[in-house]
């Protein structure tokens, strides 16, 4: 089969990350495979093996119609058997290429609960027909999609993003390498969050929480709170860090590709979110052996289960507290990790997760209109 993946960009979120795994799988299980981004840049790591194309689209009306019309003239050259468009800008542009070309079927992928304001759920509902079928990575999202008026129930599935259980897991070799290298004491327990660092991520509440995290008493064992990501809000938080007396016990450690050796070496995964989609995040931390404590944000409730502690959003007591219990309670027995990473292996694993969309692709190709499953 060959597939077409289409995104806004290729930066560094979870969006992206996701594109690019599932490129890498569906290559491994012998497909071809074109990465197509709107906008130019790139973060992540796409395979070699995928064919790779950037329209270098611009925030102006003429260079998104040259973009639509470039866009034509590679699906007319490379012919795939379906499009699989991912975000809101691409799942437009994705549609709106149905109105001066002959496509394959269309998927549209949404990843975040909120996935914009009025605007672009008239837009999503305007053109919900012009698109085979629409996905949304949580349960949550997709309800929140249809409460928006942006799409019919019946034209929308869930189907979750998946992770890489061979790259993310437990890695005890490399833990005090990599506590080393982020000048931990011995005994320090590290707290660890991964994201953009934007508002919606909230993580003036979590330096907020962590402040209020007193276990002085337990000196040769300070918990210390690192945050793996950068984004527009990066000076507020450093500002936050000073302000909150937390320099030397919290850092911004910047953009990172050694996320699965960071989740080794903690103790403890935090996510403070107010707006998620799927927090696949969760699942790699569990997926590396990690205790998780969460905000209630959307989608994870579906991902974390019991596997973890669930506080209320905007809440840094709720939250502060959570992370004591964690953090007192330890990551549990071989078995209880074993049992977390089993978990998320049988669900969320990227082989299965493919195989699932190449399914879904086949049924669509043979019939348009076809779903890949009943809508959750």
């Amino acid at each position: 089969m060959r597939i077409l993946l289409l995104g806004t960009g290729l930066k560094l979120g979870g969006a992206e990350q996701q594109v690019a795994a599932l490129a890498r799988q569906f290559i491994a299980l012998g497909h071809a495979v074109a990465v197509v981004s709107l906008t130019p840049g790139r973060e992540v790591d796409v395979p070699e093996a995928a064919t790779q194309f950037c329209l270098d689209m611009r925030k102006t009306p003429w260079s998104m119609a040259r973009a639509l019309w470039r866009l034509r003239g590679f699906v007319q050259d490379w012919r795939p058997d379906v499009i699989h468009a991912h975000m809101v800008h691409a799942n437009v542009f994705a549609r709106a290429l149905t109105r001066i070309a002959r496509t394959p079927p269309v998927v549209c992928t949404a990843h975040s609960f909120r996935e914009g304001g009025r605007l672009r759920m008239l837009a999503y509902r305007l053109t919900d027909r012009w698109a085979t079928l629409t996905t949304h990575v949580s349960a949550d999202g997709r309800q929140g999609m249809i409460d928006a008026g942006a799409v019919r129930p019946e034209r929308i599935v869930v189907v979750p993003n998946g992770i890489d259980i061979a790259r993310f897991r437990p890695r005890p070799e490399l833990r005090q390498a990599t506590r080393a290298a982020l000048g931990l004491a011995p005994g320090a327990r590290l707290v660890l969050n991964v994201g953009r660092l934007v508002p919606e991520k909230a993580q003036d509440l979590l330096l907020e929480a962590f402040s209020r995290l007193d276990m002085a008493a337990e000196s040769d064992r300070t918990p210390h709170l690192a945050i793996a990501g950068d984004g527009p809000e990066r000076a507020a938080l450093a500002s936050a860090v000073d302000r909150l007396g937390l320099t030397g016990r919290a850092t911004l450690l910047g953009m990172r590709r050694d996320i699965p050796e960071l989740l080794s070496a903690a103790d403890l995964f935090v996510l403070s979110s107010r707006i998620e989609g799927m927090p696949l995040v969760i699942a790699e931390a569990l997926a590396c052996g990690c205790p998780v404590v969460s905000t209630d944000a959307p989608g994870v409730a579906d991902m974390l289960g019991d596997a973890g502690q669930i506080v209320p959003r905007g809440d840094a007591a709720a939250l502060s507290a959570a992370m004591r219990r964690a953090l007192e309670a330890g990551a549990g027995s071989p078995e209880a990790q074993a049992a977390r990473r089993q978990r998320i292996a049988a669900r969320f694993g990227i082989e299965a997760i493919a195989r699932q969309w190449l399914d879904c692709y086949a049924s669509l190709a043979a019939a348009r209109g076809a779903r890949c499953a009943e809508p959750a």
